[in-house]
């Protein structure tokens, strides 16, 4: 039986860990949690996610809804959790954030082909294969090793958004309801008119925010950009962003609001929502003041608040392969967001292509037309976008070929995108 050695318990170091095992391999992955905590964990599970429950849609005619349909094919333990866990989000994919990692970290530890080892490792280590998925919250010194090796030292900003408890909230405020009335009411809802929504984005510009270092350049990702870092783009960026009002008035009054602010239920009873879109660097007590200032949420009680965490990636397109194999090393695979790849299922979609090419050592990558085979060429430098610049990214649309003959209708091009992948990938499948 095969030893694989995976640095990192992460979505992407238990889709490696799960899929290998599967397979026959004996995996003994290291975890430093929690003996060595980062600045954004706060449980001892694996898998535990930071930055948001949701996972984002399940249509398979968007890209993040196509790229979960892929990893289903090819058997996503990260998926199964995920569904076992989840919690009503309209079209999209949340889950109960404990009851997740908990579940995806019983899997892993019960699995009898799986050894986790509670050890934090500093070195890269001489085993062979090996994954380091050790993610973008890599420990200091493992980060320095890396950086030796293969450069970069590149890094963004990720932030964290608020999450309150039910009961605080000022509910004769607040009703359920999803944007455009697509899918369930699941999603609670704050209106603001034109008054209070200029009070709050005043008072959130001026808040006091949390400090950096003078030579650490303020690099956020677009993805998860802090509140503020989008209200000073200008006061009307979040009443088109994550406070847009448009499809949200009243259900009974049919009011209609300047600005919405829209919660996403964090845990399975419900007791628990998330502010959606609220990422923040505010200091603790400004958000409780500042995000106090909302119709509703004045004595709203915060069980977890919002934070800003530094993320690192390494330079993948010089350093890696379609496959995820380092180049001149083809035992030596990296998995995660480590790779600059961007989003939940991105990450774990990576550590499940690291795997799968390791399964099968003849593997030259997926076709460029399926959301899998897309971000491996993003990862490995083949993207025209990345040619110059390096960035970490969710998979979209622009990065597959587009079709010859134009559609118009935007609906029916991603559905035709969508269909030609999921064709793509059973033909190749069927290949191996």
């Amino acid at each position: 039986m095969q030893k694989v050695t995976i640095i990192g318990g992460g979505l992407a170091g238990c889709e490696s860990a799960f899929f290998l095992a599967e397979r026959g391999f004996q995996v003994v992955m290291y975890e430093m949690r929690p003996s060595a905590m980062t600045p954004a964990h706060e449980t001892k599970f694996l898998g535990e996610l930071v930055c948001s429950n949701s996972l984002k849609s399940t249509a398979e005619d968007t890209s993040s809804g196509l790229l979960k349909s892929e990893m289903r094919l090819i058997g996503s333990v990260v998926l199964r959790a995920a569904d076992k866990t989840s919690v009503p989000a309209g079209n999209a994919l949340a889950v109960d954030r404990e009851n997740f990692a908990a579940e995806l970290d019983s899997i892993i530890r019960n699995h009898p082909n799986i050894t986790v080892i509670e050890k934090e490792i500093t070195e890269i280590p001489a085993d062979r294969p090996c994954i380091i998925a050790t993610g973008p919250l890599t420990s200091d010194a493992f980060a320095q090793q890396i950086k030796s090796r293969f450069g970069g030292g590149l890094y963004f900003f990720d932030a964290i958004a608020p999450v309150i408890s039910k009961d605080s909230i000022d509910m004769s405020r607040a009703f359920f309801k999803s944007r455009w009335e697509k899918g369930d009411n699941d999603y609670l809802n704050i209106g603001m008119n034109k008054e209070q929504y200029e009070h709050f984005y005043n008072e959130l510009v001026a808040s006091d925010k949390v400090a950096f270092e003078d030579f650490e350049k303020l690099n956020v990702y677009e993805g998860c950009m802090p509140i503020e870092e989008m209200a000073a783009r200008g006061i009307k960026t979040l009443t088109f962003g994550p406070f847009r009002p448009v499809g949200l008035r009243h259900p009974d009054t049919n009011e209609k609001y300047a600005a919405v602010l829209q919660m996403r239920m964090e845990n399975k009873e419900g007791t628990a929502y998330n502010l959606v879109g609220c990422q923040t660097k505010m200091k603790i007590s400004e958000q409780k003041r500042v995000f106090g200032l909302i119709p509703g949420l004045e004595n709203a009680e915060f069980l977890r608040y919002g934070s800003i965490h530094r993320n690192t990636y390494i330079h993948a397109p010089k350093a890696l392969d379609r496959c995820f194999r380092v180049k001149g090393d083809e035992q030596l695979y990296f998995a995660g967001q480590i790779t600059g790849v961007e989003g939940y299922m991105e990450s774990a979609a990576s550590g499940l292509l690291a795997a799968f090419s390791l399964v099968n050592p003849d593997f030259k990558g997926f076709s460029e037309l399926t959301a899998l085979g897309a971000l491996a060429r993003h990862v490995s430098g083949e993207l025209a976008e990345n040619k110059k610049e390096y960035v970490p990214s969710n998979f979209h649309f622009g990065m597959v070929p587009q079709f010859e003959h134009r559609i118009r209708d935007k609906k029916e091009k991603k559905a035709a995108y969508a269909k030609r992948a999921i064709d793509a990938l059973k033909a190749d499948l069927e290949k191996l």
